[in-house]
């Protein structure tokens, strides 16, 4: 896997994944396009997403949506690494069976995600989630 960051003017950059799509990134905070520590949050959230539907799709459960939400908190000192995150899922769906909702969030975070593996190596990440009646 490759990917290339152009920068482009003031703070502004360019990253190109070697799949042919373009994210364009802020280093001003989030002033015209994410931050890159933005997109790292994401990242987390889009990956721990695909583990979560695509495991509650493959036990038959009639799921209808899936959000998850992420929260964390970085270090106000350089480098401002994050120091904790939790993703937060609410899945909607038909009859869902709550077990196996927490099972299959919590098994994304420690088995499946590769994003939230790596980020688990230096950041307390935790997980929750609620289910909604569709």
């Amino acid at each position: 896997m490759q990917s290339r960051v152009k920068w482009v003017e003031g703070m502004t950059f360019l990253a190109q994944s070697n799949s042919g799509h373009s994210v364009v990134m802020d280093g001003n905070g989030g002033e015209k396009a994410p931050s890159p520590m933005e997109l790292v949050l994401m990242a987390a959230g889009g990956c721990s997403s695909v583990d979560v539907v695509d495991g509650l799709q493959s036990a038959d459960q009639r799921i209808t949506g899936c959000e998850a939400q992420i929260s964390s908190v970085r270090r106000e000192t350089a480098p401002r690494i994050f120091t904790t995150a939790n993703l937060h899922f609410v899945v909607t769906g038909h009859d869902l069976d709550e077990a196996l909702v927490a099972t299959t969030v919590a098994n994304s975070l420690e088995k499946y995600c590769s994003v939230c593996l790596m980020l688990g190596e230096g950041v307390e990440l935790t997980h929750s989630y609620e289910v909604i009646a569709a």
